[in-house]
């Protein structure tokens, strides 16, 4: 699971986000879902997400 699917993703979850500053170097940043920001079922770039510290970013992955 990659992120990019909203129903895929539920709060509390562990996933790996790419914030905005941090999209050219494709830094992930690691965190725990707080809020799903994304509206619409799909996203191509990922669904954005608050996670649990405040931080907001595209989900690139779905940890375990």
């Amino acid at each position: 699971m990659n992120g990019t699917i909203r129903s895929d993703i539920q709060r509390g979850m562990q996933v790996a986000i790419v914030l905005k500053k941090d999209q050219r170097a494709g830094v992930l940043t690691n965190g725990t879902v707080k809020d799903i920001l994304t509206a619409s079922a799909k996203h191509p770039h990922g669904i954005k997400v608050r996670l649990e510290s405040g931080e907001i970013g595209r989900v690139k992955k779905i940890l375990p």
